[in-house]
């Protein structure tokens, strides 16, 4: 399984916890008012995330958008939609998608990280900086922090530093195959 396919996986699992958590408050709709069924919004929560293994970020987003619809306001829904948006270079839009998720609650590490590694890819290396630093805040302990910060002090030419972060999560993951590569590149 590759990193960010490790980062999805608990994110994901992160969200799955928090939709069940909502599910169990939720009450019985008032009489006529209509209730969409949030197993519906779950139901293509997943097919959008078997057409993301498929390769088809536009098809998965249309899926993620439907789910949208059935259950607004969900950080998952809105996390995913951001990262099949990035699978297609739209970095723009992923951000709108990512910081609506992130008003949801600013404590989530991984919106942090996905949200740096946009700002990493059109080279705003600094909000990247902020955007890892805040997620560090939430938890120093996630070797996949430190190995994206390793990454974008590599790209900001900052070796030394760059280093730092890959021992750093090599110390809390000492199979970070990727961390030890990464640090193995930079001697």
């Amino acid at each position: 399984m590759t990193l960010f396919q490790l980062l999805m996986l608990g994110a994901s699992a992160f969200f799955a916890f928090k939709i069940y958590e909502h599910i169990q408050t939720l009450k019985d709709p008032e009489e006529g008012k209509v209730f969409e069924d949030p197993a519906d919004a779950e139901l293509l929560v997943y097919q959008g995330d078997e057409e993301m293994q498929k390769g088809d970020a536009q098809r998965a987003l249309t899926i993620y958008h439907e789910a949208n619809i059935k259950m607004p306001h969900n950080q998952e829904i809105l996390f995913k939609m951001g990262y099949a948006l990035v699978a297609q270079e739209r970095y723009e839009e992923a951000l709108e998608y990512y910081q609506e998720a992130l008003e949801l609650n600013h404590k989530n590490s991984a919106l942090h990280q996905a949200i740096a590694s946009v700002y990493r890819k059109t080279g705003e290396f600094e909000k990247a900086k902020e955007h890892l630093d805040y997620s560090l805040e939430q938890d120093n302990e996630n070797p996949i922090t430190y190995y994206n910060y390793g990454n974008l002090l590599v790209d900001m030419q900052e070796t030394e530093a760059a280093k730092e972060m890959y021992k750093k999560a090599l110390e809390l993951d000492d199979e970070f195959a990727e961390a030890k590569e990464e640090l193995e590149k930079l001697g």
